[in-house]
């Protein structure tokens, strides 16, 4: 059973996470135009889950794609609906944990970007989310998620970093354990208020899998049809950043009255 009170995240930075981290957007915009276009035209309704402040759900609900965001983070859905409410687009805002989530009807597709997968708590939850989603969807429906790799983490989880926009300072402390298989990133936040600056902070961690593990919740979930894509193709220019570092994901939930696969079929192949 998810936590009754979820752990207090994204409370400061999801007012400066748009600031932030919206340059650094396009690659995966790029990578879900590339990936998604194809099936898109089918889609008519769609859950962006782990949605931080629902770029990416305001742009399905522009498509005209009937769109629900969820996050767990209060703080991340105050921002999300105020966007939506401005925008004037018909996008349901939840507040709600992945590993648990609800929707009110089944939808056709279920994105989880911006590695929000690797934000859960345990690597053991990734089955939990797996099962979440899969009852989310419609049979046939599908899951679009991508993971920071091992490899990743260790290129770009670690050491220090420094990022500036107007009237904000970014001091990022990160690192990575190989052997728990665990990153975290301690924040310190400085926002200008007029003459003085204002020094917040935030801890976020995450976890990794392998892309067995991944393969093996996804199945155990009735996921079929699974494609695994390297990210680097949509990472070009970016320092630290090459094969193997980031993995994009996309499986389809197996179809109404088709047979779930056996155990002894399940791929290992990472």
């Amino acid at each position: 059973m998810a936590s009754r009170h979820p752990p207090r995240v994204y409370r400061s930075l999801a007012e400066h996470y748009d600031k932030i981290f919206s340059p650094l957007r396009h690659p995966l915009d790029l990578a879900r135009k590339r990936l998604l276009e194809p099936l898109l035209g089918n889609v008519k309704s769609a859950c962006d889950l782990g949605c931080g402040t629902a770029a990416t759900a305001l742009e399905l609900a522009r498509r005209g794609i009937r769109t629900f965001a969820v996050d767990l983070s209060p703080a991340m859905c105050r921002v999300a609906r105020e966007k939506v409410r401005h925008a004037a687009l018909p996008v349901q805002v939840l507040c709600a944990d992945m590993r648990s989530f609800r929707l009110p009807e089944p939808v056709d597709l279920v994105l989880c970007e911006c590695d929000a997968l690797n934000h859960l708590p345990a690597r053991a939850d990734l089955a939990r989310v797996a099962r979440a989603v899969a009852q989310a969807l419609a049979p046939g429906g599908w899951f679009y998620f991508d993971v920071n790799n091992a490899r990743g983490f260790e290129r770009y989880w670690t050491g220090e970093f420094w990022i500036e926009r107007e009237g904000l300072a970014v001091a990022m402390h990160n690192g990575y354990d190989p052997v728990r298989r665990r990153a975290w990133s301690n924040v310190d936040l400085f926002v200008r208020e007029g003459r003085l600056w204002r020094r917040l902070q935030e801890r976020v961690e995450e976890v990794c899998w392998t892309g067995a593990e991944i393969r093996e919740a996804l199945k155990a979930a009735g996921f079929t049809a699974i494609r695994c894509h390297d990210a680097a193709p949509f990472f070009r220019g970016y320092p630290d950043f090459d094969r193997g570092c980031r993995s994009i994901y996309l499986a389809r939930k197996q179809l109404r009255n088709s047979p779930a696969p056996s155990s002894a079929s399940r791929s290992t192949k990472k």
